[in-house]
């Protein structure tokens, strides 16, 4: 096989290919690695590639193999790491200079569970500092470019995640999400991306952001998405928070019908603003769940338009611990990161628990309105990719931190749990992707991935591929530029 039909190869293909022994994990490996090392310069996916230790694990799965043993659903699948996320031995940097050199000194449990299920891991991708903004860049590792324009935003945080999966770095990525850091990067980058229901998926420690950050898959399909669930989702002893219900069946069902579903579209939740483009391609999106036997129903949510206040202070505030870093750091970290700490620091405990109070009625609301809905569609984001030394688009108000503004579709469902994808659905006339969100009821992941596999079948993409720049410069290694 091609260095291409192993590395743009599917999970499920790669993973059935080593259980029938018709390559190696060793092969699959070097594959991903050769291209990773001939084309990383373009995208500066990578906080740090680990090609040992690739070697190493798929060399103990090709072991495995020989003795007719398979340990897992990933056995022999290369996989991605995001550096927000523990790997033994392995610095954690969090695309921030005050993480400089801190060696992690045991594996995250998305990590270990990634492992025990065969996985070969072929590096940790970049982040935004801290994963602080929906921008490919950190002070740390540089730009993280578009694979699809160089120079312009493939999103974040998971940006290294993103862009790998467009760029054919392996099948399956591991992100993380906070208000879009899975969904909008996938947007940006034209790849499917999926933050399950809050808990699915354990993070520990548990982050003290107030039960915002999922952990979840970026791939090229909606099946390996389903698969990256079937090895990580369950309960953990370690986080109080994780999920003890048996929806495991992801990959099981993903072929059953949605027909008579009742799906609501909203193409900008009463109040964000959208450019025309997206617009375009998302209401067009929309109207093919009608074909698969759906009633859409545009409607306008009542909750939308509390959302904006509420996010806006809470993911400063969240943010106004790290002012521990600033008199040692904040000549050396994104300004737009320190903006957004002072923004946040100062408010009184009871200005935070009134602000709180509000923010439950306002999760309250939107699980009420999801009541009366199988499915909630979206766009993904507001704008096409736009340059990424911005914070906005040149186009948009300027502000020292608020990139939340073309992201309003996001957050309320970091803040009500809810499983959300984004699933490529078109180009825009410059060339660049555009995400449909599909949103589902709490708990409903295995539905939501189900409605994005028809839409995937319906509008198949994982067949596009971006453009590259294979002439690297000295300036591409990830020095900021």
């Amino acid at each position: 096989m091609s260095e291409d039909d192993l590395c743009f190869a599917t999970a499920t293909e790669l993973a059935t290919w080593v259980r029938e022994k018709q390559v190696s994990p060793t092969e699959i490996a070097k594959a991903v690695i050769d291209r990773i090392e001939r084309l990383e310069a373009s995208v500066n996916a990578f906080a740090k590639a680990t090609p040992d230790l690739a070697i190493e694990m798929a060399a103990d799965a090709e072991r495995a193999s020989a003795r007719g043993e398979t340990t897992g659903v990933l056995h022999g699948v290369p996989v991605t790491v995001k550096d927000l996320f523990d790997l033994k031995g392995l610095p954690t940097e969090r695309g921030s200079f005050s993480q400089a050199g801190h060696v992690a000194d045991g594996d995250s449990p998305v990590v270990e569970r990634l492992k025990a299920a065969g996985a070969v891991i072929v590096g940790k991708t970049t982040t935004s500092e801290f994963g602080w903004s929906g921008m490919s860049r950190s002070p740390r590792t540089g730009i993280t470019h578009n694979p699809w324009k160089r120079g312009f935003n493939a999103g974040g945080s998971s940006a290294g995640a993103a862009a790998a999966a467009a760029m054919g770095f392996g099948p399956l990525h591991q992100g993380s999400d906070g208000a879009g850091s899975i969904r909008m990067p996938s947007h940006f980058c034209g790849v499917f991306g999926f933050k399950p229901t809050w808990g699915r998926v354990p993070h520990v420690p548990v982050r003290n952001n107030d039960l915002v950050s999922h952990v979840g898959p970026i791939s090229r399909t909606v099946a390996d998405a389903a698969l990256f669930l079937d090895a990580t989702a369950g309960v953990h002893p370690f986080d109080h928070t994780s999920l003890t219900d048996s929806d495991s069946a992801f990959s099981a069902n993903l072929a059953e019908d949605i027909g008579e579903l009742k799906v609501a579209f909203s193409a900008d939740l009463g109040h964000a603003r959208v450019d025309s483009d997206v617009t375009d391609l998302v209401e067009r999106a929309a109207r093919d769940f009608e074909s698969f036997g759906c009633r859409v129903e545009a409607v306008t949510p009542p909750w939308g338009t509390q959302g904006p206040e509420l996010a806006r202070f809470f993911w400063a505030v969240h943010e106004s611990p790290l002012a521990e870093h600033l008199d040692a750091w904040e000549d050396r970290m994104d300004p737009g990161l320190v903006a957004c700490i002072r923004a946040g620091s100062g408010h009184s405990a009871g200005t935070y628990l009134a602000m709180r109070a509000l923010k439950l009625a306002y999760i309250e609301r939107i699980h009420r309105f999801m009541a009366d809905w199988d499915l909630l569609l979206t766009p993904s984001v507001s704008v096409a990719a736009f340059p990424v030394e911005r914070l906005q688009p040149a186009h948009w108000p300027d502000h020292p931190w608020d990139w939340l503004s073309w992201s309003e579709f996001c957050y309320p469902f970091n803040m009500s749990g809810l499983p959300a994808a984004s699933v490529p659905c078109g180009l825009t006339g410059a060339g660049l992707p555009v995400g449909l969100q599909i949103v589902g009821r709490r708990a409903d992941d295995s539905l939501v991935l189900r409605a994005a596999a028809a839409f995937e079948r319906a509008r198949p993409w994982a067949q596009h591929r971006p453009s590259h720049g294979d002439q690297a410069t000295d300036q591409d290694c990830g020095e900021p530029c």
